[in-house]
């Protein structure tokens, strides 16, 4: 017979994980709810490097290193629901570029949105210093391990 595991018997690492997921799915959940239940937390690591950039799916691919087939089969798949579309780059219309179409935009701001309220739902539970200290004490320990650098350039890449 099994105990029930206490969340806070979790390493932290897996507490860190699991806290994680949950505020994806209140984003997601909030996505929905706004119109944009057709995005998954996948999609986010194409979007953070389409917000301020219009790269060629080769760069993209790069950047999320992963093949060219898959980073065009992603980008394929955010153009049929409306999200990205490919442009021709300014002096060679052969070169086409990728951005964020006007609902990919709003899907960000809608996004942004979600995660501002869900920082407010969290500072009434923990109350607002500890919620800050919690967040100070998550950012020492990404530095810690090598994955602050990441989130500064967006090239935050999905787990192997």
């Amino acid at each position: 017979m099994s105990s029930t595991p206490d969340p806070l018997g979790l390493d932290t690492g897996s507490l860190a994980l699991f806290t994680g997921f949950a505020a994806a799915s209140a984003v997601q959940d909030a996505l929905a709810d706004e119109g944009f239940g057709d995005l998954r937390f996948s999609h986010g690591y194409v979007f953070q490097h389409l917000v301020d950039a219009e790269p060629t799916v080769g760069d993209l691919a790069a950047k999320l290193d992963m093949t060219q087939q898959g980073a065009s089969k992603a980008v394929a798949e955010l153009e049929r629901l409306g999200y990205t579309e490919r442009v021709p780059a300014p002096g060679d219309a052969r070169v086409r570029l990728l951005r964020l179409t006007p609902r990919g935009r709003d899907a960000v701001a809608a996004a942004r949105r979600a995660r501002a309220r869900l920082e407010e739902r969290l500072a009434l539970r923990c109350g607002p210093e500890s919620l800050a200290e919690s967040r100070r004490v998550l950012a020492e320990l990404l530095e810690e391990l090598g994955g602050a650098a990441a989130v500064r350039r967006r090239d935050v890449r999905p787990p192997r």
